[in-house]
């Protein structure tokens, strides 16, 4: 499955952003889909993760109740909202996936789980 992340950009502290990763070359509905980060000089880290059915949801600590993730298996798309933004946030936002139907175990916190990539969309919060 190919993924193309997009929506990043230049935002104030409080602000609000909202990315999409549209999906292309599988069937969408049966991946798990996660949202990570990499600020310049650090690791990648989780940031959140929606089930292939959209009915479990988990968020890193440091975004629960700011950020909020989606998908609509229809359009083949996955969401993040981004509210009340900070200087923290700012990063490259990479969305990712793995095949979980039929269903598998993975660490959704780790990178190492995912096997599909989009190639980053950079979000920057102004302070």
């Amino acid at each position: 499955v190919q993924l193309q992340a997009s929506g990043g950009g230049l935002v104030q502290a409080g602000g609000s952003l909202s990315l999409s990763c549209a999906a292309s070359g599988g069937t969408f509905s049966s991946y798990a889909m996660g949202w990570f980060r990499q600020a310049p000089g650090k690791e990648r880290e989780f940031v959140a993760h929606i089930s292939w059915s959209g009915s479990r949801l988990y968020y890193a600590d440091s975004v629960k109740g700011r950020f909020a993730i989606s998908r609509d298996n229809a359009k083949n798309t996955v969401y993040l909202q981004l509210n009340s933004l900070n200087a923290e946030d700012t990063a490259v936002y990479y969305c990712a996936a793995y095949r979980s139907v039929p269903p598998v175990i993975r660490a959704y916190a780790n990178p190492g789980a995912y096997d599909y990539w989009g190639q980053g969309t950079q979000v920057t919060v102004s302070s």
